[in-house]
């Protein structure tokens, strides 16, 4: 059974929660529906930044973005990019000089396919849509990243008969694509990879629960794909970590950044692990929420020496979205901002960088049914 990200409406309100509401940020709206829109990703190029996501409002559900030239002050009229019988959901979008790729879930042929679609004119003009796997089971989840010229995608897949985590990668911007590797082949089930690319290094996590409970684990290659390392363990608790999210930084690329949740301590927090030599060893983990409600769906952005992680927590009562920094690459952190206050909730966050301006966009229910919103904030 596919695993969902769960999120949920609560109605108790707590006197005292661990951070403060933010002042300095920029709110846009970007999507007004009788539909639900959901689960957005976002990437930013220059003054340029990109939100996808999937909605409803047709009456199945289908892939749309939309794009801002000038940091997000504005925004052009939104796209469709997915016009099938079936459901097309879960994107996730990647950015290199004009080429927009997106990738996105697809129940079309029966059973869930991995589906990718490009444009290389910086959103205004879409090619067509490419199948990338074609299986007797179904693929889910897919992440994408730009690591010089190739496209490399991750996704799980129940084909094996459990969920497995599989690799493919482009070499011609897409138009072919090699064979597929599966990365994982354990006893118990594998969910929710995320990749990110530094030159001929690439790097993947997931959360596997061959261990008994959910942990999250580690693989790299360091030739492009074409061969990958042994499968790091990063962590090993009694609770269950997941949902895991990867940052590449530091000077060419030497540390890589990850935060999951984990219900170790008893109700969910925010975990946080470094490394600073490409991967072979990893620092001890930090617990960057650290709230008496619920801390979930994380996602992380590097700048420098600049660490941003991002999450809905449920402290205040119900959902909101919080932003925490780290100045000295997650050495020390900054007391955790709150960014939103909403009557209705905000749920999963994602968030990216430009030079200049950090980007979180999420789905909020306030206006009755889930909506697409972006917040931009000077770093």
């Amino acid at each position: 059974m596919k695993k969902i990200k769960k999120f949920t409406i609560f109605l108790v309100w707590f006197a005292f929660f661990s951070f403060t509401l933010g002042a300095a940020w920029t709110t846009k709206r970007l999507t007004s529906n009788s539909g639900n829109s959901d689960y957005p990703a976002i990437a930013v190029n220059g003054a340029n930044v990109y939100v996808t996501w999937g909605d409803d409002t047709s009456g199945n559900a289908e892939i749309y973005f939309k794009r801002s030239t000038d940091g997000g002050a504005t925004w052009l009229a939104t796209k469709r990019i997915t016009f099938n019988s079936g459901s097309s959901g879960y994107p996730d979008i990647a950015v290199n000089g004009s080429t927009i790729c997106i990738v996105w879930e697809d129940g079309t042929t029966g059973n869930f396919e991995i589906f990718f679609r490009r444009s290389t004119d910086g959103g205004a003009t879409w090619q067509a849509a490419k199948r990338i796997t074609n299986n007797s089971g179904s693929s889910y989840v897919p992440r994408i990243a730009i690591s010089g010229a190739n496209f490399c995608v991750v996704w799980e897949d129940d084909t094996p008969g459990n969920y497995e985590i599989y690799f493919r990668k482009s070499t011609d911007g897409g138009a072919t694509w090699q064979s597929a590797k599966r990365l994982t082949n354990n006893s118990g089930s594998s969910y929710y990879p995320d990749i990110v690319g530094y030159g001929s290094y690439l790097y993947v996590v997931w959360d596997d629960v061959s261990s008994g409970n959910d942990d999250v684990y580690f693989r790299r290659s360091i030739d492009g794909g074409a061969s990958w390392q042994s499968q790091k363990r990063l962590t090993n608790n009694a609770g269950v970590s997941e949902y895991t999210a990867i940052a590449v930084g530091g000077l060419l690329g030497s540390d890589l950044y990850v935060v999951w949740e984990d219900d170790t301590p008893g109700n969910d927090d925010i975990y946080f692990i470094k490394s600073t030599d490409k991967g072979v060893t990893w620092q001890t983990n930090k617990n960057l929420s650290n709230n008496s409600g619920g801390s979930d769906f994380p996602d992380i952005a590097v700048n420098g020496s600049n660490v941003y992680v991002t999450w809905y927590d449920d402290t205040p009562g119900n959902p909101e979205i919080v932003v925490r920094k780290s100045a000295n690459g997650g050495e020390a952190w900054q007391a955790s901002q709150r960014i939103t206050n909403n009557a209705g909730g905000s749920f999963n966050p994602v968030i990216t960088l430009s030079i200049s301006n950090q980007y979180v966009s999420y789905f909020d229910l306030t206006p009755g049914n889930y909506e697409i919103y972006l917040k931009f904030s000077p770093l």
